[in-house]
């Protein structure tokens, strides 16, 4: 009887050792094929600030570009960036009412003439000697107005809500069906949301 149960020890124990040696050889593969959390786009701060002119928006944004869109930009491809900001008012008794709802529009182009790339705000054009300083331009978002004093009450509360998303719908029709089904071109932000109260002006 001892016999059979040193026997039957042994098997379980030498098991537990290959399982345990699978998994540790497995590990490198599952973390390689795993999504890192840490490369998605995300909103790293963001604020409204009452001010002389109105109310400002200030954000930091993380976005990493994949391959594939950088050598899209490369190939004279423009990608459309925006934020979206949306401004609510809470009501206890009835839906929320919508303020405001306000998009800035980013877009980045290479040229290879001048080796450069360019980011346009509107009617507003930069040049950069490289990709890395056109994103910290573009995804540091400083003083954008977004609403004058006399557009919220003093003293009461509001509620916004703001994003950042790779327009996919700018890019060249045959590039549109392949992109929307491809998830390396889907970066946006989750919803970041926050409250803040309406202040005169300083």
């Amino acid at each position: 009887m001892p016999s059979m149960t040193a026997s039957t020890t042994r098997p379980c124990a030498s098991g537990a050792r290959r399982r345990l040696l699978v998994a540790l050889l497995c590990l490198p593969l599952l973390l390689c094929a795993a999504p890192s959390l840490s490369d998605d786009a995300a909103v790293r701060s963001a604020a409204i600030i009452s001010t002389e002119d109105g109310y400002v928006v200030n954000a930091d944004f993380r976005v990493p570009l994949a391959p594939r869109l950088i050598d899209t930009i490369m190939r004279g491809v423009s990608l459309y960036f925006n934020v979206e900001l949306v401004i609510e008012q809470p009501r206890r008794w009835w839906f929320d009412r919508t303020v405001a709802t306000r998009s800035l529009q980013f877009r980045l182009s290479y040229h290879p003439i001048t080796r450069s790339y360019r980011l346009s705000i509107g009617a507003l054009h930069r040049s950069y000697d490289t990709l890395e300083a056109a994103m910290r331009t573009m995804t540091r978002v400083r003083n954008w107005r977004v609403l004058s004093h006399d557009e919220l009450d003093e003293g009461d509360e509001y509620r916004a809500s703001l994003r950042f998303i790779h327009d996919v719908g700018m890019l060249p029709k045959p590039l549109v069906i392949s992109a929307t089904a491809d998830r390396e071109w889907a970066i946006t932000t989750d919803w970041v949301r926050w409250n803040f109260s309406a202040e005169a002006a300083p």
